[in-house]
């Protein structure tokens, strides 16, 4: 959670117990910190640290685009002031989180001191009036379990539209001839999104080898060394020296052009040119945390770097949606040459051959079981969407690659979800429950949340607290 930053604007209204809201106010930040919640905090505006009036909004404004924060939220200390919460957020344009402390009950007189509740349901009208997305957190006490799930939450939500406002792809070559699923609308994901390409010609993958070879031999010594401590090596020693040179070119080229993931053509002209296949490269490169996608998908690479940012750092795999499983009913094979970071898998990985291609430099290892996300971002005349689900691992026969055999609730329905599009073959895995986090995230990003499976009201509970 380290980096993302919450701007915390609490409120009141002046009708209600002032001093109840200074109360709740300092109670919400104190449980922020016991969470380890990075916030910017607003004591310095005013004495009571509460935003009520248009003068301190102002000054809140300023304070908050300086520290450059990434989601907004709006603690109803009491009533709270809807068109000044409304205001704020629409100017800041980042995620907004609405939430007050559950109300106590009414003394002996029948007086009450805040009414959050109540303030909560006119700060939604208003918010939707200014046509500021915002995500509700249930009016609950700080102690209770949501309250800690909910802010959460709502941090991995930032990080995901953070992470999708400030993407940009290094693209290694044009996607292979045969493969017409992957390619992409460059301006209109710029024009959209403001995702970024960075292209490049195989020829500087190529060169940047060249230097790596000559200036850092330091760096693929210490590839190598990774490699023999942590693969069965099954090719032979010059081999692996150009999947270590090809994986430390990759990554300067990455650091180079800013990126924060990449998309590579990894076949078939890169064979002829340094005769090893990149999978394994690329898997080292995944478990650095900067996901590498094959045949140039750039829908790929911004699924990988979405659901990475929706698990808050947790390792990801991009897949193949290859066959059925052969003996159970719902059952699928996710799969790929080899490009899955060797964290994920159950079995110590081997650096090998491919299924299909006779070049050496893939990895052959299942992935471990559990709980999974499947994900995919997609789109094609200008809509875009994303395929969201779970699944979860199960047992099947030994195959060639990264690869794990699935199960999920219906596959015929997952199926036709797939060929009726806008989504292609290709998938992003990921061993957590990420489907609600994802889901929340789209309506800030402008993308259709599509659920493979009917469970959209379970989702929904889910963000409601239930």
């Amino acid at each position: 959670m380290n980096n993302i930053k919450l701007g915390f604007a609490p409120t009141r209204r002046s009708v209600f117990s002032a001093p109840d809201a200074v109360k709740y106010r300092n109670l919400t930040a104190k449980r922020m910190n016991e969470l380890g919640i990075d916030f910017v905090d607003i004591t310095d505006i005013n004495e009571e640290g509460l935003l009520y009036n248009e003068k301190d909004r102002l000054k809140i404004i300023e304070k908050f685009k300086q520290e450059k924060i990434d989601g907004l939220f709006l603690a109803h200390c009491n009533f709270g002031t809807e068109y000044e919460c409304a205001r704020l957020a629409k100017e800041l344009d980042v995620p907004v989180l609405l939430w007050g402390p559950l109300d106590e009950r009414p003394d002996e007189n029948g007086v009450r001191l805040r009414d959050s509740q109540c303030g909560l349901f006119a700060t939604g009208k208003v918010l939707r009036r200014f046509k500021v997305p915002f995500t509700y957190m249930t009016n609950c006490r700080l102690e209770d379990p949501v309250f800690e799930r909910g802010i959460k939450d709502f941090i991995a939500v930032c990080n995901v539209v953070k992470t999708f406002r400030h993407t940009r792809i290094l693209q290694i070559s044009t996607r292979p001839y045969d493969f017409w699923s992957t390619m992409c609308n460059e301006g209109e994901l710029l024009e959209k999104f403001n995702i970024q390409l960075s292209p490049i010609p195989l020829a500087e993958l190529t060169q940047t080898m060249k230097l790596v070879n000559e200036t850092m031999q330091d760096k693929v010594v210490d590839t190598i060394k990774y490699i023999e401590e942590n693969m069965q090596i099954c090719i032979k020693p010059e081999e692996v020296e150009k999947v270590a040179c090809l994986k430390v070119a990759m990554r300067y080229l990455i650091d180079k052009y800013n990126c924060n993931a990449a998309a590579i053509q990894c076949w078939n002209a890169l064979q002829s040119e340094i005769g090893i296949m990149p999978c394994a490269a690329n898997a080292l490169i995944n478990d650095e945390g900067i996901p590498v996608v094959c045949e140039t998908d750039i829908h790929g690479a911004i699924t990988a770097v979405l659901v990475e940012a929706a698990g808050m750092g947790q390792r990801s795999f991009f897949a193949d949606w290859t066959i059925r499983h052969p003996d159970i009913e719902n059952g699928e094979l996710l799969q790929h040459c080899g490009p899955w970071p060797i964290s994920l898998a159950k079995e110590t990985a081997k650096l090998t051959y491919p299924l299909a291609f006779e070049h050496p430099g893939s990895i052959t290892a299942e992935a471990k079981h559990g709980e999974l996300t499947l994900c995919r971002f997609d789109g094609d005349n200008g809509i875009y969407s994303m395929l969201l689900g779970n699944a979860k691992g199960v047992d099947g026969p030994k195959c060639m690659g990264t690869y794990l055999w699935i199960e999920v609730e219906n596959i015929k329905r997952l199926e036709a979800k797939i060929v009726e599009g806008p989504y292609i073959h290709h998938c992003v895995g990921i061993h957590k429950n990420v489907v609600p986090v994802l889901y929340e995230a789209c309506k800030y990003m402008g993308i259709t949340p599509d659920l493979y499976d009917p469970i959209e009201e379970e989702v929904k509970a889910y963000l409601r607290g239930e």
